[in-house]
């Protein structure tokens, strides 16, 4: 369908069709697409794929995609008109609209929901509210109060304030009462107008102005014109000629010709009024360019050579294989291969990464090869370089690599895409809808476009791994490192034994202090992994046993030493550090657990020699944080990089001699079925940063109980133990991949109002489902920014029916939950395939 509706839309006949009215999709969480007419004066301009400006509500306006035109007048409204059309092409291909189509029905959203999620922001444009001086208004003052009269007399001089501007006037940020009061006397009244957040990047450039552009001869009269006492003058118009004569391109920014000529503008502004310079605006890319020679890529391994024609050999049956390599294997290799051959068949590539942590090294090494064509899109981007992206994307940019989001981008002939460790869980979005997980969507996109795809991973996901066993997928398997190297050495430290002989020494055992000064002696890094952080997870009072609560949240508060604060990482709260406990008054307040700031701090005190550096969301919020960090450590600027799973992910260094694993027992004991899997996926990946190219590396996994199978499991390096013992228990007790799993929660701010509407749908749910519903249950988190938290989780056969209709029934039930008196304004998620 949406074919047709492009091909009517971009006819050379279109401006000459009948429609008037436009079905568009809205940004919101509405279940329709609504219909508008379309005016007379813009109906050759209207195409599917389009924003378009439109109003919704009484007074709101908001950029819809344009999905259908057509000529049927709606039944039984008048339907409103389109205010404006916001593009001159279709920013939004039909596989686009089919892929949202399908994510909305299968995790159980609406079509505005995913819209929001696929665009950037830059392209969601909504109303601002402006607020401006009533003509009504007659100059008296007097009954005003304070904030009142600031905000009236900020109008006189100004036309418009927005909301922003009066809470910096008035000095609060609560301004919808005094906003109110000044509406009621008719001091001000407000109006909408809709924001465009993009704007194209544009610079200043310099040119010689005529006749001296184009007759070179002339210029010593532009000399000649320049006062003999203006020696600035004459140093920047011998500069910008010699400027010209080196560079390769010719466009001469104000910027790089004043800091050539080590002037101000004022100088080139001079230049400009005498007629000798003439300045022009230049539209660029916010996105970088890459101008370094490419490499050529070096010999591929048997091992390597051996899994492409595989790969190609599947590919000619199968439209996706597993490639399951261990770390270290060479498989980023492979991947180039196949690009390359994508790009000689002018194909597009999108390569799928888990991490931001893991884009910053993977882009260097691709773009040595590949050069310009190909870009980094993900969240740390602005919003003014994810539209460019989104641009460059729609235009055919040949290679695109990126983070889950990646996947929504619009491209023009799509053929290979690679979903790099497609384990990861990072690839689920939890919150807010769509709940998708990036992996399982870009398998149905990759149909859309007939394209192929690529899963490699060194841990597959009991599901994948599944998959590619019983003939869904295609198998490939490369199990030895490149260059021969061994995979490291795995040695358990038994932190239970050396804390009761009172040898740990702070969070570290002997064993791994030990082995870190060998490997610092020998020249080596290494890489700390701990799974949490900030300084210590809990404060506690050892008088009175009372814990640092979030006051938001059934959590507790989280000790930041940098900082000097307790913080909470679920939402953000955070307060100073108490010098007595609030509950007795006593002052013995103690720390307990660790965290990466701790480890950090720690070492300083066992490795007093050593540069230590710390990765995780506290040190790379910045846009090239992670970039840096990386690039720091490659160049030996870091001895000790300790992190978080940030640093398990398919970072490859040559230099990092030992790894260890600081704490394996809060990966193993997590209330989730998949805790042991994901427990070996982390091991296993962190294990493998360690030795990858001189020789082999060493790993330290410190536990108190060393005993659990999947500790042996990581020390043999043997992922078929560790999936025939999860797949025999998933098949024993009804899970993924036997079973298809959909989680509700339901969220209220009201404790006995939740659990009163959770008996009331748990009791319809079960009543269609039976014994396939688990729950109601308080989770393990009761609490979560002031709402209370109710979960239920259903679990059901592998029948495709069954699926559909079950999520159909979920929504019909949450219709009738919000009908029922009282229940109106519980939340309930519905997460399809939770991960």
């Amino acid at each position: 369908m949406f074919e047709e509706l492009f091909a009517q839309a971009e006819s050379p006949n279109s401006a000459n069709r009948k429609a008037l009215f436009a079905k568009v999709i809205l940004p919101l969480a509405v279940n329709k697409p609504y219909t508008y007419a379309i005016p007379h004066d813009l109906a050759h301009l209207v195409k599917v794929g389009m924003r378009v400006e439109v109003q919704f509500g009484k007074n709101k306006l908001y950029s819809a995609i344009v999905l259908e035109v057509h000529s049927n007048a709606p039944q039984g409204y008048r339907p409103k008109p389109i205010v404006s059309v916001l593009d001159e092409a279709s920013i939004v291909r039909p596989e686009q609209f089919k892929l949202w189509d399908w994510m909305a029905a299968y995790y159980c959203c609406t079509v505005g929901e995913v819209m929001n999620a696929a665009l950037p922001s830059g392209l969601k444009l909504a109303s601002e509210t402006k607020i401006i001086l009533s003509p009504m208004f007659d100059g008296d003052y007097s009954l005003l109060n304070d904030k009142e009269y600031l905000v009236a007399e900020a109008l006189t001089k100004q036309s418009e304030l927005t909301l922003a501007e009066i809470r910096k006037i008035i000095g609060q940020k609560t301004v919808y009462p005094t906003i109110e009061k000044l509406l009621e006397k008719r001091v001000i009244y407000l109006q909408e107008e809709l924001k465009q957040k993009y704007r194209t990047k544009k610079i200043i450039c310099v040119k010689l102005a005529e006749p001296y552009h184009t007759h070179q001869d002339r210029l010593k009269d532009a000399f000649n014109m320049i006062n003999a006492k203006a020696t600035r003058q004459m140093e920047t118009l011998m500069g910008f000629l010699q400027l010209r004569q080196n560079k390769k391109k010719k466009e001469i920014t104000r910027r790089e010709l004043c800091d050539f000529a080590n002037v101000n503008t004022g100088v080139v502004t001079k230049l400009q009024e005498k007629g000798i310079f003439e300045l022009y605006e230049l539209e660029v890319s916010r996105l970088g360019m890459y101008d370094e020679a490419l490499i050529t890529s070096y010999p591929l391994a048997d091992q390597q050579t051996r899994a492409i024609q595989e790969i190609k050999t599947i590919f000619e049956q199968k439209n996706a294989v597993l490639l399951h390599g261990v770390t270290g294997a060479g498989k980023t290799r492979v991947y180039i291969e196949l690009i390359e051959a994508a790009l000689e068949r002018k194909e597009q590539v999108l390569y799928l990464l888990p991490e931001i942590a893991l884009t910053a090294q993977l882009t260097n090494r691709l773009q040595r090869v590949f050069g310009n064509d190909i870009s980094v899109y993900h969240s740390k981007l602005s919003d003014s370089e994810r539209v460019e992206m989104w641009h460059e994307a729609l235009n055919g940019k040949p290679v695109i690599l990126g983070a889950r989001s990646g996947m929504f981008l619009p491209f023009k002939n799509l053929k290979l895409i690679i979903i790099d460790e497609e384990h990861d869980p990072s690839f689920k979005q939890t919150d807010p809808n769509p709940r998708y997980n990036a992996r399982d969507a870009a398998l149905f996109l990759a149909r859309l476009y007939g394209a192929k795809v690529i899963l490699g991973t060194a841990t597959p996901s009991i599901e994948t791994y599944h998959n590619a066993t019983t003939g869904k997928y295609g198998l490939v398997e490369m199990m030895e490192r490149f260059g021969g190297i061994k995979m490291p050495e795995i040695l358990i430290a038994d932190a239970k034994t050396e804390r009761e002989q009172r040898k740990m020494q702070a969070s570290f055992t002997s064993l791994l202090i030990d082995e870190l000064q060998a490997a610092l002696g020998r020249k080596e890094q290494a890489i700390l992994f701990q799974n949490r952080r900030g300084y210590a997870p809990r404060l506690t009072c050892e008088t009175c046993g009372w814990t640092a609560q979030c006051t938001n949240c059934d959590v507790s508060l989280t000790y930041h030493k940098f900082s000097n604060e307790l913080n909470c990482h679920l939402c953000g709260y955070h307060t100073h550090q108490p010098t007595a406990c609030p509950a007795c008054g006593g002052t013995k307040l103690t720390i307990k657990g660790f965290g990466t700031e701790r480890i950090e701090d720690e070492l300083q005190i066992y490795l007093p020699d050593a540069k230590i550096a710390r990765m995780d969301l506290d040190t790379v919020r910045s846009k090239n944080a992670h970039a840096e960090l990386i690039r720091k450590f490659e160049d030996g600027k870091i001895d000790v990089l300790v992190g978080t799973q940030m640093v398990t992910k398919g970072l490859d260094f040559d230099n990092v001699g030992i790894v260890g694993v600081l704490s394996a027992d809060h990966l193993l004991y997590f209330p989730d079925f998949r805790a042991t899997e994901r427990a070996f996926h982390l091991m296993t990946q962190v294990s493998g940063r360690a030795g990858r190219k001189k020789k082999q590396g060493k790993v330290i996994v410190q536990a108190y109980n060393i005993a659990h199978p999947v500790l042996a499991e990581v020390i043999d390096n043997d992922y078929k133990k560790c999936y025939t013992r999860e797949i025999q228990e998933r098949r024993e007790f009804y899970y993924p991949p036997f079973y298809r799993l959909i989680k509700i929660t339901l969220k209220h701010k009201k404790e006995e109002t939740l659990h009163r509407g959770g008996d009331f749908f748990s009791k319809i749910v079960k009543g269609k489902l039976g014994n396939r519903v688990i729950g109601p249950a308080i989770p393990g988190i009761p609490r979560v920014r002031n709402y209370y938290l109710l979960d239920m989780l259903i679990k059901l056969e592998r029948q495709s029916d069954l699926l559909r209709d079950t999520k159909r029934f979920l929504l019909d039930t949450v219709d009738n939950l919000h009908r029922e008196k009282g229940f109106s304004s519980i939340r309930v998620n519905i997460d399809v395939d939770p991960y």
